[in-house]
């Protein structure tokens, strides 16, 4: 037993656990390195997350507690979308002009103090207006967050920040709405006042830890690999017409996006109408099993795709999402929700550590607030129509053959990536054409 080594069924132990240590390692590589800011920025976000008890039950909010039709709740909803889209056009150009940190804490403080109030008022229409200002506020921070970690990261260790950021999420998800499913049915106003202290106590980590970065962007970047987050003049309507990949990028997205809504829209109908009042705690369940999913294969996902281009990852994370929600039009047990979660959580970590890098690398550094404002509003779209359309679909068509719809449309929003890949290919060519004559 005093051996530095053991055989346990014909396999050397210290060999094994040596192998174990350097592929946790191999793991946990992107992760390690980075700036103290997106650590910082980690944690906030767990902490948010943990507290994330209002938006996964927004659809039961309206429908069992206020008592509005399917219909009518798919209706504010999209009109609330409707409402945040010019709220991010503000807050990009906002987050490039007085700078990041300033917009996160004065919208996100506004927020905050909109969500105590519903916790002080009964279920009625003027929960609704407080909730639809609250997501005013939060979309005006919006651009400011996502320049943020632009500002903090470059190419090389991207993936890894968003990654880390998206896991961080997800780890105080995974606890967030299976404390809301418990509180649901007799604690709704605790719902609300515990979404504001922990969203409060995140954003003074961020005031008080976080760096403003906005003078970052004022010095112009020299590596020529990185050509396409220099600085630029004129307006965001002339950088996106330079940058067509972008835009129909952003289209793409916005069918993936209108899908996905569905996650918090449809899902916790269909879990409802087949389990009547188990309905909430099950979609509890169900929201916190898609952290866990998270937490547990976002660093090997991002392992096994390292070497994959984005527009391949964002092309895979389509395809997760057209079986993982599709799948649900044709078995939708209670062990088919659960795999259908399984399925598109894959889809959506592939996604996650996808798409915000594939727009921060090609966004000069000078738009990246407005950019994240104009994309934002398309990526939006998707959220904001989805809940209108689809509530009225299944109205006619039933849940089971909405979800089928929503698989073929997913389908084809992924393929379109074809038409981004040509496009990128030219704005590459055309920037490296400009950049040799500004050399000359």
């Amino acid at each position: 037993m005093g051996m530095a080594w053991l055989f346990f069924g014909g396999v050397n132990v210290t060999t094994l656990y040596g192998a174990i240590k350097r592929a946790a390692l191999k793991l946990l590589e992107p992760y390690l390195g980075l700036p103290r800011e997106v650590y910082v920025i980690f944690i906030s976000r767990i902490i948010n997350a943990m507290g994330c008890f209002v938006g996964p039950f927004l659809t039961l909010i309206l429908t069992e507690k206020i008592g509005l039709s399917r219909d009518v709740a798919g209706y504010y909803m999209t009109l609330a979308g409707f409402l945040y889209m010019p709220a991010s056009f503000v807050g990009g150009k906002l987050a490039d002009t007085i700078g990041r940190r300033k917009v996160i804490i004065i919208f996100d403080a506004i927020a905050i103090a909109f969500y105590i109030a519903c916790g002080f008022v009964q279920p009625s229409m003027n929960m609704v207006y407080l909730i639809m200002l609250a997501g005013v506020a939060m979309s005006t921070a919006g651009p400011a967050h996502d320049s943020l970690m632009a500002d903090l990261t470059t190419p090389e260790n991207r993936n890894g920040a968003y990654a880390l950021s998206y896991m961080g999420w997800n780890l105080g998800f995974a606890v967030g709405p299976l404390l809301a499913g418990l509180l649901f049915e007799k604690h709704l106003n605790l719902i609300f006042i515990g979404d504001a202290l922990t969203a409060l106590l995140s954003l003074l980590l961020i005031a008080y830890f976080v760096r403003e970065t906005i003078n970052d962007t004022k010095e112009d970047i020299i590596d020529e690999s990185r050509s396409m987050e220099r600085r630029e003049s004129g307006s965001i309507l002339g950088v996106l017409l330079r940058r067509p990949a972008l835009i129909i990028f952003a289209l793409v997205i916005l069918g993936y996006n209108f899908t996905y809504a569905e996650w918090g829209f449809m899902m916790p109908m269909h879990v409802k109408q087949n389990y009547g009042d188990m309905g909430a705690t099950y979609y509890g369940y169900m929201a916190s099993f898609n952290g866990i999913v998270v937490i547990a294969f976002t660093p090997l996902i991002t392992w096994l795709v390292r070497h994959l281009t984005h527009i391949r990852k964002v092309v895979i994370g389509g395809v997760l999402y057209a079986v993982g929600f599709g799948m649900l039009g044709v078995y939708n047990t209670l062990d088919a929700f659960f795999i259908s979660v399984f399925v598109f959580t894959i889809g959506e970590i592939v996604l996650s550590i996808s798409t915000m890098p594939f727009i921060a690398d090609n966004t000069p550094m000078s738009h990246r607030g407005r950019m994240s404002g104009v994309l934002g509003f398309l990526f939006g779209m998707g959220y904001t129509i989805s809940p209108f359309i689809m509530g009225r679909v299944i109205n006619i068509t039933g849940i089971e053959l909405g979800w089928i719809y929503l698989g073929i449309y997913v389908a084809i929003s992924a393929s379109c990536m074809v038409f981004v890949s040509k496009a990128l290919k030219r704005q590459k060519l055309m920037q490296q054409e400009t950049v040799e004559a500004e050399a000359v």
